[in-house]
């Protein structure tokens, strides 16, 4: 099978990367780390209007009707620049959340007991039970809890606690149900079913991924203009290697990445999102190893990367959960409810070559 990207491909990724450097270039993100992560709405009908939202979507939906492996370039390219906001959310919402594929509504996911990314910023909820919006989203953003994020970039609240009693303060919502009742809160099941689910860790990797190759660059930039002992330090031999451990994490997980955008396999991408993840943080902490003093700083960028990783790698598959998928489609194991190997080795309609 042939991974090498074609010139439509390569097209798109170069004119994702030209965009954001246009709309998101470093000055923009710092504004946007200064604001607290807080969205910004004409970046992100910008994205809609590239067709970032409605890749997927059927030409005759309005969409461009491109495939998985196109949209992993995209998000790589989005965890290249630190791109904010609820992007996997909002992707996969196009066609079913009104707005979302043209950037005019923002969507984010409530997963289980996970913390929920840009919640006061959402104009509709993914969550067990289907699209929370309207009053149903107002009780439940009202029933949520503020929480510290370690990436200023991703504001976060914690999803209201199951049951919640109705009352003032603290709303029960529920997909169809009534405020002020007894119901379940909708952040405790899944935000994703089947083969969503799988989706929403690729694209997640696909954005660990460009985040690694970033902090790559940026690192073998460093040690080519940093000068010690009157030489750079990318001459002395163990910040090459550390250099070189970098691309040996980020070009496997590239190709695992790449691998799972086209066949759309459960385990597959469960091992991709291994390998990006763990890329992404160990890239990032080399990075800022090889910028020493300065890189602990604030006005470095390396931080920004590192934190953004760790927060990903908390998100959609997890490590455990990541490792569980795997392990259960070694066979012998019963399959669990929700693993790959209860999902079935069906392929998702994929499109394209990667």
């Amino acid at each position: 099978m042939d991974f090498q990207l074609s010139d439509d491909q390569r097209a798109l990724r170069s004119g994702m990367r030209d965009l954001l450097g246009a709309v998101f270039d470093r000055d923009r993100m710092r504004t946007a780390v200064e604001r607290g992560g807080a969205l910004d709405r004409a970046l992100w009908r910008e994205l809609g209007a590239a067709g970032f939202f409605a890749l997927r979507l059927p030409e005759e939906d309005g969409g461009v009707g491109l495939g998985l492996p196109e949209a992993v370039l995209l998000f790589e390219e989005a965890g290249r620049a630190l791109l904010p906001g609820p992007l996997v959310a909002t992707h996969l919402a196009a066609g079913r959340v009104k707005g979302a594929a043209e950037g005019a509504a923002v969507v984010t996911a409530a997963d289980g007991d996970r913390p929920v990314a840009h919640l006061a910023d959402a104009d509709a909820v993914l969550a067990g039970g289907g699209p929370l919006d309207g009053e149903a989203l107002r009780a439940f953003v009202a029933a949520a809890r503020p929480v510290r994020s370690m990436d200023p970039l991703t504001p976060l609240h914690l999803p209201p606690p199951e049951p919640v009693a109705g009352g003032p303060g603290r709303v029960a919502v529920a997909p169809g149900g009534v405020a002020g009742r007894a119901v379940s809160a909708p952040g405790r099941a899944p935000a994703y079913a089947g083969r969503l689910r799988y989706e929403a860790a690729l694209l997640s990797a696909a954005e660990q991924l460009g985040s690694a190759a970033r902090t790559t660059d940026m690192a073998v930039q460093h040690a080519r203009e940093r000068q010690q002992f009157g030489a750079p330090i990318g001459s002395f031999q163990a910040v090459k290697h550390l250099c070189a451990d970098m691309l040996a994490r980020t070009e496997p997980a590239r190709a695992a990445v790449y691998a799972a955008a086209v066949t759309g396999d459960p385990l597959e991408i469960a091992a991709a999102k291994l390998l990006a993840d763990e890329a992404a943080v160990r890239n990032a902490r080399d990075c800022l190893q090889i910028h020493g003093g300065m890189g602990f700083t604030w006005e470095a960028d390396v931080h920004l990367h590192l934190k953004r990783a760790w927060l990903r790698g908390a998100t959609g598959l997890t490590e455990a959960e990541a490792e569980e998928e795997l392990a259960a489609g070694l066979g012998g194991a019963p399959p669990r409810s929700g693993s790959s190997a209860a999902y079935g080795p069906g392929r998702s309609q994929a499109g394209g070559r990667a």
